[in-house]
């Protein structure tokens, strides 16, 4: 019988076109599969400030950037301490005069109408959060965007049952709330921060990051849309000294940050011996537990889904990889076959698993960290690939032989850059998951519920998945311990952090 490979040069050869090209062994390529939903982007962004789209009073624009092509994408207003004034007096006043007063049931209203809107233009903000954040289209369209949409729904049935959140206690909103958000989650950390304070009540100044500050923008156009109160929701952007002037605006009752844990640390310091209130999100340096009796290809995958498919571009990526010395070969086996089939390239390819890195700062930070880990004599595994000639790309890669004392498993690298380490007994699995100055997310593979169970307790981890990996639900709360923050998102626990107990 003829062989697969034979048919299909014959079937080629009678349809008069080439023969399709052979990697990886028995797979195949793929041809181009592009999203093609028109994005709808704009040639230049105002600051959004009560209501409605405002030039910058300073005049300046910087460029966004496609991390892709290194094509400019639109120009974004750079707000300066007079504008986030501005934006933080709106908010102010509409607190005092609509938002703060109006009855949780009519809040409600309106972030159901933002969620529907949102799903309504659901492709449209995937290929834009794709084209302004290098991450893969298939991750932006499936995982992005409805869970935005759903954290916004999940918030809205709320915030007619805030009664509920505390109970025995009465609850007041705080009133002005800053926000900054990073570049890793642009619209879904927008909804993450944005739900649960308009639903509690709060008046909102946000600032997302200068690189992907596109979704957030085309979010204000949303709220436009669904008539929310001018001056509820404002959105400035630019820089870090923007940044700055939200978080240490003397308005704000609360500021809420998600980002590096050095630059939490300056905010915090800069707060200092106020009465603000805050929660931090932060870095994070995430272990993938790997028992001998795991499922292990279900394990493998999860190790691709923690680390690969959003190009370790979260804090809570499984970036270090603790594999029980049984089958610590094994898995490097499968691991390295696996990702031998991953594919870079085009963001916006609907077959491409691993997207472009952020932006040419963070690839060089990747790069150095990289260098560090072959230096100090880590074993180096990249599988063959072909990385775009445009833009800023970097293969998946893995580190063997890799030891606590090694940079890349102390420092957060944001890349799709994975450290293996092994382990002889479950204390030591778990000694080496708690050395790390972070405490956000750990991921356990074991068939035995109870080691699960007692696992979870011992690891010093805001979030321990079982038998899974970066699994996000609205309902289910979100956060840190150590240098990885405070405070909590999502879930009953988030809406208390934007609330005053009475």
């Amino acid at each position: 019988m003829a062989s697969l490979k034979t048919i299909s040069k014959l079937s080629a050869r009678r349809q008069g076109r080439p023969a399709p090209e052979l990697i990886f062994g028995d797979l195949w390529t793929y041809d181009p599969a592009p999203e093609t939903a028109d994005p709808k982007l704009k040639a230049r962004y105002e600051l959004f400030i009560n209501g409605r789209f405002t030039a910058p009073k300073s005049g300046r624009y910087f460029n966004s950037i496609n991390p892709a092509n290194e094509r400019k994408l639109a120009e974004i207003a750079v707000a300066g301490p007079a504008d986030v004034e501005a934006a933080y007096r709106a908010a102010q006043k509409a607190f005092d005069t609509t938002w703060g007063k109006m009855p949780g049931a009519e809040r409600a209203k309106y972030l159901f109408r933002i969620a529907r809107l949102l799903q309504d233009r659901a492709r449209e903000f995937a290929v834009a959060e794709t084209m302004d954040g290098g991450k893969p289209i298939k991750e932006s369209r499936d995982f992005d965007v409805p869970m935005a949409a759903a954290h916004f729904f999940y918030h809205a049935g709320w915030a007619d049952k805030l009664d509920y959140v505390a109970p025995g206690r009465r609850i007041a909103p705080l009133g002005v709330v800053g926000q900054v958000i990073p570049w890793n989650f642009p619209l879904l950390m927008c909804a993450w921060k944005l739900a649960p304070a308009l639903a509690m009540g709060n008046c909102v100044v946000l600032k997302p990051a200068e690189t992907t500050s596109i979704t957030a923008l085309k979010l204000a156009e949303i709220i436009q849309d669904a008539d929310l109160p001018p001056g509820v929701v404002n959105i400035v952007t630019g820089a870090g000294e923007t940044g700055a002037a939200v978080m240490g605006h003397p308005i704000p009752a609360k500021v809420a940050f998600t980002g590096s844990t050095e630059v939490g640390k300056i905010i915090m310091r800069s707060l200092a011996g106020t009465d603000k209130k805050m929660t931090m999100e932060l870095g994070g340096k995430a272990a993938n537990i790997i028992f001998d009796d795991a499922p292990l290809d279900q394990a493998v995958e999860g190790i691709i889904n923690g680390i690969f498919f959003n190009q370790g571009h979260v804090c809570c990526a499984g970036s270090r990889l603790l594999v029980h010395e049984p089958v610590a070969d094994r898995v490097i086996a499968k691991l390295k076959q696996r990702m031998k089939v991953l594919r870079v390239g085009d963001p916006l390819d609907k077959n491409t698993d691993i997207g472009a890195i952020n932006s040419k700062e963070q690839l060089a930070r990747i790069t150095a960290l990289v260098k560090s880990g072959v230096k100090e004599g880590a074993g180096l595994f990249q599988p063959a690939c072909t990385l775009p000639a445009k833009g800023w790309y970097f293969p998946p890669t893995i580190f063997t032989g890799v030891s606590m004392s090694h940079r890349i498993a102390r420092e957060e690298i944001f890349g799709p850059v994975l450290s293996i380490l092994t382990f002889r007994t479950p204390e030591e699995a778990v000694e080496k998951a708690n050395n790390t100055a972070y405490g956000l997310s750990a991921g356990v593979w074991t068939d035995k519920g109870s080691r699960i169970l007692k696992m979870s307790t011992e690891l010093k981890a805001g979030v321990v998945w079982a038998n899974t990996y970066n699994k996000f639900d609205p309902t289910s709360p979100f956060g840190g311990y150590k240098e990885s923050g405070f405070g909590r998102e999502g879930g009953r626990q988030g809406l208390l952090d934007y609330c005053r107990l009475l």
